[in-house]
């Protein structure tokens, strides 16, 4: 079984710059509070990190 972690959005994308919309949008997030299961790569991680105060990591799993 791959690790997965769980990605929580905690911020609007409203008046942010359109990369940091579409780093949302490429994690699957687009709602307030919404929560992905989402594979462990460094891409993902790295994609969180780009946005900590719209993104954060809340449970790793495996």
């Amino acid at each position: 079984m791959a690790k997965t972690i769980v990605v929580k959005q905690i911020g609007s994308p409203i008046r942010r710059p359109a990369k940091q919309r579409a780093t949302l949008i490429g994690l699957g997030l687009n709602k307030m509070h919404k929560t992905r299961e989402l594979e462990d790569t460094p891409s993902v991680r790295g994609m969180v990190e780009s946005i900590p105060h719209l993104a954060v990591i809340i449970e790793e799993r495996g």
